[in-house]
């Protein structure tokens, strides 16, 4: 294999999606882009300096960090590309399409002079620290183990103009769905159950399948109910097997599951109340606009929506861990939301365009082979992509140039009337 010439290839194509993701933006800005989403996935870091030096560029690696420092801070540039990445995806959105949407964060344990640093809960050492907020939005199927990151934003509850999370959650949703025009199945953990959220989704229409919390009242037969209490004389209607992976060791989970038709205080909608026991000592409630009724296939693939978002929580891992998310250094807190984007672009590069598109799977297939990964290719191959894009860009350097569009690099993963 001409490593060289795959080399040049996807700096090639990496080119034509960046363009995409530039269009109405200025010439140098059109440059930056191009630069940052081939330093992004050659160094593998956000790092500016890391990146700078993948570049190839005859000026010295001062002079390059401080030019993409000054383009980092271009106003607006971080919304742009994010719009322009969800037009290029939302053809790949269907009707069954689930959207994983996943509240995360990025924690700052040393940073003293980012501007606009907040409180952020550690989820992995279950702590509050010091960082940034990120609302992530994933789209997946039931039955598929693709995933096309959607969208990445930041934010600060320190930052001026800072309404709430659920202000910021809600701007995400609107956004995808304009984008994709309400396709798709928001699919929501806990937290998601507030009605300051599901309210404005119920008015605007939005599909969703949320994880309730037991202390929630819902209306069932015209009577206020608490969820919890309605779960436990809920009827269990069909039974599952299912076995989950957890750091290499099998775990059987037998499960039950049944519904309830149940509407919110205030609102006409009939929704449904999915209960699935086996989890754990409470009944698990899956509180969702999709009709339900007596059928195992209907209830058990809603079952498995919710089940495949927990998947997603390994995307975002993915994400975070590949490209050094928590190593970012800049300060600004413009340079900061614009970096989020263009690491979410960089991210569907290679979960969509490299692995996926038709005419690059003999070369996402030698991709995996360059990985530096001696024990076999782990579960979540992304991983390996990420490290192969690596040692390629590595092993044979170019500097990355504007190319003329040839037609687009769109491939279809989802279909829209799915």
């Amino acid at each position: 294999m001409d490593y060289s010439r795959m080399a040049r290839k996807l700096r090639e194509k990496i080119a034509l999606f960046s363009g995409e993701l530039s269009k109405g933006a200025p010439k140098v800005a059109g440059r930056f882009v191009r630069e940052m989403i081939y330093g992004i996935q050659a160094s593998q870091s956000v790092v500016l300096t890391k990146i700078g030096r993948t570049l190839e560029e005859t000026v010295s690696l001062k002079k390059v960090e401080e030019r993409l420092s000054r383009q980092l801070l271009r106003k607006g540039l971080g919304q742009r590309i994010q719009d322009n990445l969800l037009r290029h995806a939302a053809p790949l959105v269907g009707n069954e399409t689930l959207l994983i949407l996943d509240p995360s964060d990025i924690r700052k344990k040393y940073a003293k002079k980012m501007q606009y640093l907040g409180s952020v809960h550690d989820g992995s050492e279950n702590e509050l620290g010091i960082g940034y907020w990120t609302c992530n939005v994933v789209a997946t199927t039931v039955d598929s183990s693709t995933i096309v990151p959607l969208v990445g934003q930041l934010y600060s509850t320190k930052a001026p103009g800072h309404v709430s999370e659920n202000h910021e959650i809600l701007r995400v949703m609107d956004m995808v769905a304009a984008a994709t025009r309400k396709r798709g199945l928001w699919v929501i953990d806990r937290g998601g159950d507030r009605k300051n959220l599901m309210m404005p989704m119920l008015k605007n229409q939005y599909r969703f399948l949320i994880r309730l919390i037991g202390h929630r009242y819902l209306s069932y037969a015209g009577k206020e109910v608490l969820a919890a209490d309605l779960a436990q004389s809920c009827p269990m209607l069909y039974a599952e097997t299912v076995v989950k992976v957890d750091e290499g060791r099998e775990k059987i989970y037998h499960l039950e599951f049944g519904y309830r038709k149940v509407k919110l205080s205030g609102r006409p909608e009939e929704l449904g109340l999915l209960v699935v026991r086996g989890f754990g000592v409470e009944p698990m409630m899956l509180l969702t606009t999709e009709p339900l009724r007596k059928s195992r296939k209907v209830l058990w693939r809603l079952v498995r929506s919710y089940i495949r978002r927990w998947a997603i929580e390994e995307t975002i891992r993915y994400i975070k861990q590949s490209y050094e998310l928590e190593d970012v250094r800049v300060l600004n807190y413009r340079s900061l939301q614009n970096l989020v984007p263009l690491v979410w672009a960089a991210a569907y590069f290679a979960a969509v365009l490299l692995d996926t598109a038709s005419k690059l799977k003999v070369m996402a297939g030698y991709v995996l082979k360059a990985a530096k990964r001696v024990f076999g290719v782990p579960e979540f191959h992304y991983y390996c992509i990420a490290d192969g894009l690596t040692s390629i860009f590595g092993r044979y350097p170019g500097r990355i140039i504007k190319v003329t569009q040839h037609g687009s690099a769109q491939c279809a993963l989802f279909s829209s009337t799915a």
